[in-house]
């Protein structure tokens, strides 16, 4: 099968390998999919079809796992994937303002990614850290005690440690 514009000769090979690895097992499907998230980022299309053709599932079959599980993603995502807990201790806490400030800091909503590809946002409903609430996880690190303007240092100092500096209008 012909992958996608976005997937070249050596994604398409180490999804070949996983899906030999899996050999078709469909009780696998989720660890073949997080492993076809690690090589390209994000579950396309193509990419879904592929899988479901090399493990001989029905297409339907794994789309559904793929939008049941709040970590697959079905579009491009930016290099640093915002989550920010809304579950009861955030939300007590202040979750909505700092998703606010958050959204309008970047110029985008909970789904959303930037025209820089340097972030995508989505609120979800726990991060296990209520302790820590309000809370964030930027790709492997956890924020907490945010407020709006902590949460917008925070994204700053990222944007800034990795030379994208903002543009201003």
């Amino acid at each position: 099968m012909d992958m996608c514009e976005h997937c070249n000769d050596k994604h398409a090979k180490l999804l070949d390998e996983v899906l030999e690895r899996y050999n078709g097992d469909g009780g696998n499907l989720i660890t073949v999919l997080q492993k076809a998230q690690e090589i390209y980022g994000w579950l396309s299309g193509d990419i879904i079809r592929r899988i479901a053709e090399g493990m001989s599932l029905p297409v339907v079959r794994v789309l559904g796992v793929a939008t049941f599980y709040t970590q697959f993603a079905l579009f491009p995502v930016g290099k640093n994937m915002i989550l920010l807990c809304k579950g009861t201790a955030c939300h007590v806490n202040g979750a909505d303002a700092v998703e606010k400030a958050i959204c309008a800091h970047l110029g985008i909503s909970d789904g959303g990614t930037t025209a820089d590809g340097l972030f995508s946002y989505k609120s979800v409903a726990c991060l296990g850290c209520c302790s820590l609430s309000p809370a964030m996880m930027i790709n492997e690190t956890t924020y907490g005690s945010l407020t709006g303007a902590k949460a917008v240092e925070i994204l700053e100092a990222i944007r800034i440690e990795k030379g994208e500096l903002r543009k201003e209008n």
